[in-house]
């Protein structure tokens, strides 16, 4: 306890300048719905309201991007993934979302050169031949300087900002309390999952700080890659990598972002394109690693019609039975099957309550329905897995965490294709690969070898069954087994009544002090106080006093039902 509340006490700072500025930006109101009045009035010296008028005008999705923008990384990073959640929010929020960027000024190389000293071993300008004082790039939590090896080698060093990760600390610690906040007292914001989203948030950008980890990502998927030619990899150079700072090699190019100056260069728009999707297709569908933020600006096109992936601090994982399920969703939508298509979704969004599971089914099957003999060509992959987000979304369900991230990286990635070329059709590049790892996986060595693997683990269950039995009914003779009742909001309602008993408690004290000090008035002889009986007249004292409280204490419990409503 005691740590928790130092804890609150050091974020208190960063929790009133967050509220400023959700306040600037129109959001004031939510504040108060979830009942940080309090704190909403100690962050007052934070508010600037030069711009207020402007900002009332603006749409909410842009006043939240706003907002999320100045609040620095950690909100920055939870945007970006926000913008994957399709299946949550809606196109004008999601257009939003993927407008948000990490861009900021960067840090002068005289802040950075005590860290970078300590990881390098010297300064940079004796650990490489060359070192660039201007960043090449710089975003919040790493930037990046161009340098040269001693061999010749041109890299670059990305190096994280001193400082960051306290920054970052405080605010998942603040938005863990705020998730668990928003679930607790605003049921309608439920659906979205806050806290399942905070932590989503908090795995991706541990992973993201340790620029280390960035470059294992980044030597697996080369490895899985390596069959593919005419995709680069950066090469990691260990000896000067950590987990504040990595050097990897520099990579010409032209960047996905600028498409202008291919032609003359004599790369292959249409090449490109296909090649692109076969190496992400095969990172998600074959390796279950892919580099899960494939934007223009992590790409770039390279002479002999090479394409290089640079930046894999955000990667995807798939479990081979998330992989078994996507390529059955997938080859039901290229094939026009929709009883597949329903299966896996439903399989994914669960049997949640109050959810018309019936509904949700016949809208699915529809969907695909309506697919049926329309050319492959025409099929836009990218487009139905955003209709299909659209479905679950409108019924409240939410993809898993590791499928948004996935058919966010689908949407992307044909939308990449299509500005390389716009005859580009991701359908008939993923046909092919989806049918040859089907067809791989029921191979009969490996059909064997799981039907062996399923086997051993019944034999397992099947041995432990007799101990198991036995062990429950001892336990049930002994009296010691005890079964276990979950009831939601139990503890709620609980609360709820030991308020109200309290409160009827006292109000049964006031009466009876109301009657006691009206029979002690009629008696005749001992003190007084202003002409009056003593005892009487503090009696109707202390019983007007407690009917204040309870007037204040009902009208308080009023106004958060209001609130919550």
């Amino acid at each position: 306890m005691l740590i928790e509340t130092l804890g609150a006490a050091r974020d208190m700072g960063r929790l009133n300048h967050i509220l400023g500025v959700l306040i600037r930006h129109g959001l004031g109101d939510t504040v108060r719905r979830l009942g940080l009045a309090d704190s909403l009035e100690r962050a007052g010296h934070a508010l600037k309201w030069d711009h207020a008028a402007d900002l009332a005008r603006l749409a909410p999705p842009v006043q939240v991007r706003l907002a999320i923008e100045e609040l620095g990384p950690a909100f920055v990073k939870l945007g970006q993934i926000l913008a994957g959640r399709a299946d949550l929010f809606g196109p004008e929020w999601i257009a939003e979302f993927e407008k948000l960027h990490s861009r900021v000024p960067p840090v002068p190389l005289s802040q950075l050169r005590p860290q970078l000293a300590e990881d390098l071993g010297g300064q940079p300008e004796a650990v490489f031949a060359r070192f660039d004082a201007e960043p090449l790039a710089a975003a919040s939590i790493a930037q990046v300087h161009r340098a040269q090896l001693h061999d010749g080698t041109e890299v670059v060093v990305k190096i994280r900002r001193p400082g960051i990760t306290e920054t970052i600390s405080a605010d998942l610690r603040l938005l863990a309390r705020l998730a668990a906040l928003v679930e607790a007292e605003v049921p309608s914001l439920k659906p979205y999952r806050p806290q399942q989203l905070v932590r989503e948030l908090a795995r991706s950008l541990q992973r993201e700080l340790d620029l280390a980890s960035e470059c294992r990502n980044a030597e697996r998927i080369a490895a899985n890659l390596a069959s593919l030619p005419w995709i680069v990899v950066p090469r990691v150079h260990w000896a000067h990598t950590g987990e504040r700072v990595n050097v990897q090699d520099f990579v010409a190019g032209v960047p996905g972002h600028d498409l202008s100056d291919l032609e003359a260069r004599g790369l292959d728009r249409s090449l490109l394109a296909q090649r692109g999707s076969q190496a992400v297709l095969k990172m998600i569908v074959q390796d279950g690693l892919f580099h899960a933020d494939p934007h223009p600006g992590n790409v770039f096109y390279l002479e002999g019609n090479r394409i290089a992936f640079i930046d894999f601090g955000m990667v995807g994982r798939l479990s081979e039975r998330r992989r078994e399920e996507l390529l059955q969703l997938l080859l039901g939508l290229v094939e026009r099957h929709p009883q597949t298509v329903a299966d896996v979704l439903l399989d994914w969004a669960g049997d949640e309550h109050g959810v018309n599971l019936a509904l949700l089914e016949t809208e699915i099957e529809a969907f695909v329905d309506q697919y049926h003999g329309v050319p492959l060509a025409q099929l836009s992959l990218g487009d139905m897995l955003a209709d299909v987000t659209t479905i679950l979304r409108e019924h409240h369900l939410g993809l898993p965490s590791d499928m948004a991230l996935l058919i966010k990286a689908f949407i992307t990635l044909e939308g990449m294709g299509r500005r390389l070329d716009p005859d580009f059709h991701m359908t008939a590049e993923a046909l092919p690969l989806l049918r040859q790892v089907v067809r791989a996986r029921y191979q009969p060595r490996l059909v064997a070898n799981r039907a062996w693997s399923t086997l051993r683990r019944t034999l397992s269950v099947a041995e432990q069954l007799p101990h198991d039995v036995s062990r429950l009914l001892r336990n049930a003779r002994r009296g010691r087994l005890h079964v276990g009742i979950d009831l939601a909001h139990l503890k709620r309602v609980g609360d709820q009544i030991d308020r109200a008993a309290n409160r009827l408690t006292m109000a049964l004290v006031i009466a009876a002090l109301i009657i006691g000090s009206s029979i002690v008035m009629t008696v005749q002889g001992g003190p007084t106080l202003f002409g009056l009986p003593a005892f009487g007249f503090l009696g109707f004292a202390s019983a007007f006093v407690g009917g204040l409280w309870l007037v204040r204490a009902m009208w308080r419990s009023s106004k958060g039902r209001d609130l919550s409503e």
